[in-house]
């Protein structure tokens, strides 16, 4: 007898951050390209790549099923503690050639909360090596780094912590670079010197030489898709250089081709001593993520002696290896970054026509990676209240989206914003689809709205 998959996914599946008591989950049966189909038959396009993490779209699965399978029939499984096996090595030789500057050593995980946890335990023992005891951790608010507790710590969203507090001591957080808010008449150099007096006072009133690192991502995600000003990464690296803070850039998101180059440390010369991987590594076809750490940060642990006193079973994963590897293959030869980094302007300008809509008050992000805030009232830049929120976002928007037939996030942690982010694949057809869709439900929610 065939399962009800309804009937079983109601008594049975636990989905993540969902209110389970709500109405019954769609159920996802295939992809192709930059669109899902569901049980029922009905096409989405996919203007979230899954969660910013399908950069090739849906179409790969055969060759990435048959890496797995010779990897499978090769060595199912081997551990990293202490061992190692061809696609590991392979693998971190391939990251190795793509990340920028010294960035040459890799450390393999199953995820991104995994990364940043491993990132956070690493900066620890690095300045335990040197002779320090530093342990703290800086942060933006809203930024959103993971659900474990550590990584829920680092997290700037108060509501997820709230929850699970007591958490991991310390982290400070500090201003992000959200500037739509700001007051009209500021400068970029202005906005760029304000958040660096902050990052700057913040380090020096928890005490410097008690600060491991300062973890951020190239372009934030919570809150809105906030883009650095000028000169800021010059500053936050000249900030924990003269600190010797670790600088951690966070590209979980950005990373692998999301904003128009392999990763965001490069498009903005944030020279970091880690970046953190996970998503786009694999396009999300395997579940691994990587630490990469400078030549200088790998050097204390070189010792006969020394050991990262840290590990994960199925970090380095043979199978999710060889799937990683195939996944940059086929990101080179289809010429995936390049569509980004070709293709971002028509991008932006196509989403840019919402901005005559009277509830759209901003577009910000880069590359593949988008958002537009939701405003109650574009002059003044009112936002609407939780309650409004509620109705707009979780009442209306979410579901009549996905009815509609695009899938992507309507979100409020922080001010309310639609996040647009698709497959590294997309056109200028699913350009004009997701702007017609989305144009057509905001217009009728701002009549709903008032």
């Amino acid at each position: 007898m065939a399962l009800d998959l309804r009937q079983a996914a109601r008594d049975h599946l636990w989905l993540h951050f969902t209110r389970m008591g709500g109405a019954e989950p769609p159920i996802i049966v295939r992809g192709e390209g930059c669109y899902l189909e569901d049980l029922e038959g009905r096409r989405y396009l996919d203007a979230l790549a899954g969660l910013f993490a399908v950069q090739v779209g849906y179409s790969y699965g055969e060759e990435m099923g048959q890496a797995a399978l010779a990897q499978m029939r090769e060595l199912p499984f081997y551990t990293n503690w202490s061992y190692a096996h061809p696609r590991a090595i392979e693998l971190a030789h391939e990251v190795a050639q793509l990340a920028p500057g010294d960035l040459n050593r890799v450390f393999f995980v199953s995820g991104g909360s995994e990364a940043v946890e491993s990132a956070w335990k690493l900066a620890r023992q690095y300045h335990q090596a040197r002779g320090e005891r530093r342990w703290k951790a800086v942060s933006r608010r809203l930024a959103y780094h993971g659900t474990t507790m550590g990584a829920l710590s680092i997290n700037g969203i108060a509501a997820l912590r709230a929850p699970f507090e007591p958490l991991v001591p310390d982290v400070i957080h500090v201003r992000n670079t959200n500037r739509y808010h700001r007051p009209a008449g500021e400068t970029e150099e202005e906005f760029t010197a304000f958040l660096l007096e902050d990052l700057d006072s913040a380090i020096v009133q928890e005490g410097p030489e008690t600060v491991a690192m300062v973890i951020m991502e190239p372009v934030q995600n919570a809150g809105g898709s906030f883009t650095p000003p000028a000169r800021y990464w010059r500053g936050v690296r000249d900030i924990c250089d003269r600190y010797g803070i670790l600088l951690v850039a966070d590209e979980v998101i950005t990373g692998f081709g999301r904003i128009g180059s392999w990763f965001g440390s490069e498009l903005y010369d944030i020279r970091p001593d880690l970046i953190l991987s996970a998503k786009g590594l694999s396009s999300a076809y395997a579940s691994i993520g990587a630490v990469i750490a400078a030549d200088h940060v790998v050097e204390p642990f070189l010792d006969d002696r020394a050991t990262f006193a840290h590990g994960i079973t199925f970090g380095g994963h043979p199978v999710q290896c060889a799937i990683a590897l195939k996944n940059i293959e086929i990101m080179k030869r289809e010429r995936v970054v390049e569509n980004v980094r070709d293709n971002g302007d028509a991008f932006r300008s196509t989403l840019a026509q919402l901005l005559d809509l009277p509830i759209v008050g901003d577009l910000r992000g880069t590359g593949f990676f988008y958002a537009l805030e939701l405003v109650k009232d574009k002059e003044t830049r009112q936002t609407f209240d939780d309650d409004e929120c509620e109705t707009l976002l979780r009442g209306f928007l979410s579901p009549r989206l996905f009815e509609k037939g695009l899938i992507c996030r309507a979100d409020d942690r922080g001010d309310p914003v639609i996040q647009i982010s698709p497959p590294l694949i997309a056109t200028q057809r699913e350009f004009d689809e997701m702007t017609g869709i989305l144009g057509e439900v905001l217009t009728e929610a701002w009549q709903r709205m008032h």
